[in-house]
């Protein structure tokens, strides 16, 4: 059963930080179950999605760095423009291996940090309910939130010396599970859980109110107005 577990700051001890990595697509593939919706506007919509993203991590107090990992040049430099760190996808062997070669950057960058792997996808992600979320992360060796379909991932992490090992893909909410990683299911933390696949998932980070640039591409489609 999931149970919410008591924020670091609510005990009074230091919060533990974090440093978040980031998986983003080349954008030629990515979004491809928005084509029909999004039309000339999917690359665009793939980026803003994760500028977005990143924009909101970065602005977390319990967030050290962001690591992005793409071969994309064009989300690796506005990415990096809003300060993320970015790291080529070397180990090109998918997703969970490209994840675990961002962390190990991050465990280079900050030894004493806890590491997480944040989903690209959380365009409506708010500050202050990732800070909520990543607490609750350091009172467990590994930790997990599920996505909004109660199916996926869109959030893992590691404490400290613990090893990095995402299992994300497919009912990757299961495969958490059975690896004993901690669910984290807390309320008022919908934004950390609502990933954007869909028009439907589209629609429904809009009404939690979107960053400022999926917001504007949004306006571009007229499948959402």
């Amino acid at each position: 059963m999931s149970t919410p577990a008591p924020s670091t700051a609510a005990r009074g001890t230091p919060s533990l930080r974090w440093s978040l990595v980031v998986p983003v697509k080349v954008l030629a593939k990515a979004k491809t179950r928005m084509s029909a919706a999004a039309g000339p506007h999917r690359e665009a919509l793939a980026l803003a999605v994760a500028a977005d993203t990143v924009a909101a991590a970065l602005r977390c107090d319990r967030v050290r760095d962001v690591i992005v990992v793409t071969d994309d040049p064009l989300p690796a430099a506005e990415l990096a423009a809003l300060g993320a760190r970015i790291v080529p996808d070397v180990p090109d062997a998918g997703l969970n291996p490209a994840l675990v070669h961002g962390a190990g950057r991050g465990r280079e960058l900050s030894p004493d940090a806890g590491v997480g792997a944040l989903s690209a996808d959380l365009p409506a992600l708010r500050p202050d309910e990732l800070a909520r979320v990543l607490d609750a992360a350091g009172n467990a060796p590994e930790s997990f939130v599920p996505d909004a379909a109660g199916i996926g991932t869109t959030l893992y992490t590691a404490r400290p010396g613990v090893p990095f090992s995402p299992a994300f893909g497919g009912d990757s909410r299961t495969a958490h599970r059975a690896r004993g990683a901690r669910e984290i299911l807390l309320p008022g933390t919908d934004s950390v859980r609502r990933d954007v696949d869909t028009p439907e998932d589209l629609r429904a980070a809009l009404a939690l109110g979107t960053g400022p640039r999926t917001a504007e591409i949004a306006s571009r489609l007229p499948s959402l107005a």
